[in-house]
């Protein structure tokens, strides 16, 4: 990880198809990792999170959907609990499980 990116967290309740489709594109295209069904990781610099940040409000109905971005430090990251099934094993990729170990 670069000096200048964060580990981001990305996670969505998104009612309808298209718009949800529409941001887990953009989670990909943006470099992030699909770990469960609505719920992105990876790297992002400060631009990045902005552009997401960004393309999330054009795409959402702010009056029904809900996205949540959370940035972390790798310090924080590492501090992380995951219990019980944490993560959907056929979306992991080895990628996300080397941020994890």
């Amino acid at each position: 990880m670069k000096n200048n990116e964060n580990l981001v967290w990305l996670i969505y309740d998104i009612s309808e198809n298209k718009p949800r489709t529409k941001i887990a594109k953009a989670c990909i295209n943006k470099g992030l990792y699909r770990v469960q069904k609505s719920v992105f990781l990876g790297t992002l610099n400060k631009n990045q999170i902005d552009e997401l940040d960004i393309l999330c409000n054009e795409i959402i109905n702010p009056d029904i959907d809900s996205v949540y971005i959370f940035p972390m430090c790798e310090d924080d990251f590492k501090k992380v609990k995951l219990l019980g099934q944490a993560f959907d094993k056929d979306l992991v990729t080895d990628e996300v499980k080397a941020l994890l170990l």
